[in-house]
């Protein structure tokens, strides 16, 4: 607004802040100041016009930094379309700055700094999630009674090295405590789900009396439909009677009735934070890790921690058949020793070890035309099995020849010169 004056004087005022300016213009030219008529203008209350014409300055706002701010770069750099890693959710994110980069704080302070970041809000923003379908009724079992199994298929990963591969996660949760067990594997075959049954089953000490699952192809031979029971396949039913539980399969489409499984999904999604990052043996672990990090936090449905619930449950859960039946729906695991060289042998050919096992004795399992190395429980090598006489995975054999070669100035060209010449004789 312009305040004229009569003098040849045009003041204008902007805002508050030039109120005083002008009440010592006034009074130099010894004129009276129509407060009320200024706060009109103003559109404010006359008290407030006093105010800043006796000099009133507001606190001005300051832009308080995060403790975030630091991982800004982190954060873009994990975000940007050059990063193969792919994160779905906020809170896997979170999970990974925590576990790689030493991020302390709650997730409910991550989600907010994503939030008033815009270029961060965006990324997530971008992927719309389906909205749960409206009167989805929540239910609750008994402890004992009831499990879900689901797959997590088809899961594409690049690993450390560069080979592509896609992974399964094979999910068994019980029902009333929410405590889960996760295998990650190359295949969904039938042998590898009986396998994978079987030790859960040994791990919870019992058999819960029926289990929930979908439509997937190693259970039913026909879909459940609104118009018909299905037909579960001749092979699970009888491992299910082997067993002593229930099979109760979903309605096709209707993934909602399983949804404590489904739910669990979501977690798994944290595997795409890890893309190019890890080897085959190192995701295994991480996907071990995960599961053994979720069965100790307090479970956001129930309010409570699901190992402690377990131990409640695992005691109504239904006794587990002879060792006898076991053993027919596990993978043969034998024992071999691991030589000199770092390797271990297989149908009269050689697959490499980590060197740190050398002289130890550790399992083989061969299955879906894979190898698999466990020493203990942990899987310390995976090879597809192979024609040829010596198979080496390149970090193996580097650290065999930084055991044999400590002080050589570049191992890794060793290494590589070395596996082709390997190569070259052992086609």
């Amino acid at each position: 607004m312009y305040i004229t004056l009569n003098v040849e004087t045009d003041f204008e005022i902007k805002s508050l802040s030039d109120l005083a300016k002008f009440k010592q213009v006034m009074e130099h030219l010894q004129m009276k100041i129509n407060k009320s008529e200024l706060a009109r203008e103003l559109g404010v209350d006359r008290r407030t016009i006093e105010k800043y014409l006796n000099g009133f300055i507001p606190k001005r706002t300051r832009k308080k930094s995060s403790k975030l701010d630091k991982y800004y770069e982190i954060i873009a750099a994990l975000l940007s379309e050059d990063s193969k890693q792919k994160f779905y959710y906020r809170r896997v994110l979170w999970q990974y700055l925590k576990d790689n980069h030493g991020l302390e704080c709650s997730a409910s302070t991550f989600r907010a700094y994503i939030a008033r970041t815009p270029e961060f809000k965006a990324y997530f923003d971008e992927d719309k999630r389906i909205a749960s379908p409206i009167g989805t009724a929540r239910f609750e079992t008994a402890p004992g009674k009831q499990a879900q199994l689901d797959w997590k298929e088809s899961i594409p990963f690049e690993t450390k090295d560069g080979q592509h591969v896609e992974v399964n996660v094979a999910v068994l949760i019980l029902s009333y405590s929410r405590f889960r067990t996760f295998h990650l594997g190359i295949s969904k075959t039938q042998s590898t789900l009986f396998s994978f049954l079987t030790e859960t089953f040994k791990a919870f000490g019992g058999v819960p009396s029926e289990i929930i699952t979908d439509n997937m192809k190693t259970v039913m031979d026909e879909a459940r439909t609104e118009y018909s029971s299905g037909k579960v396949n001749n092979k699970f039913a009888q491992f299910a009677t082997d067993f002593g539980f229930k099979v109760k399969p979903c309605i096709a489409g209707r993934p909602r009735t399983k949804g404590k499984v489904e739910t669990t999904m979501k977690l798994l999604d944290e595997i795409h934070a890890y893309q190019g990052q890890l080897t085959l043996e190192e995701l295994h672990q991480f996907v071990q890790d995960l599961c053994n990090r979720v069965n100790h936090q307090v479970h956001q449905g129930t309010g409570k921690v699901p190992l402690l619930e377990f131990k409640k449950e695992k005691n109504l859960l239904h006794q587990l058949p002879t060792v006898k039946v076991r053993d027919s729906y596990r993978i043969k695991h034998t024992l071999v020793k691991i030589n000199a060289s770092n390797m271990i042998s297989y149908k009269s050919n050689q697959y490499s070890v980590p060197s740190k096992y050398q002289g130890k004795k550790v399992g083989l399992q061969v299955y879906d035309d894979q190898i698999w190395i466990y020493y203990n429980t942990e899987l310390i090598a995976q090879h597809p099995l192979s024609d040829k006489k010596l198979n080496y995975q390149e970090t193996h054999y580097q650290q065999t020849l930084g055991v044999s070669m400590p002080n050589y100035p570049n191992i890794e060209e060793l290494a590589k010169k070395n596996l082709a010449a390997i190569g070259e004789v052992y086609k």
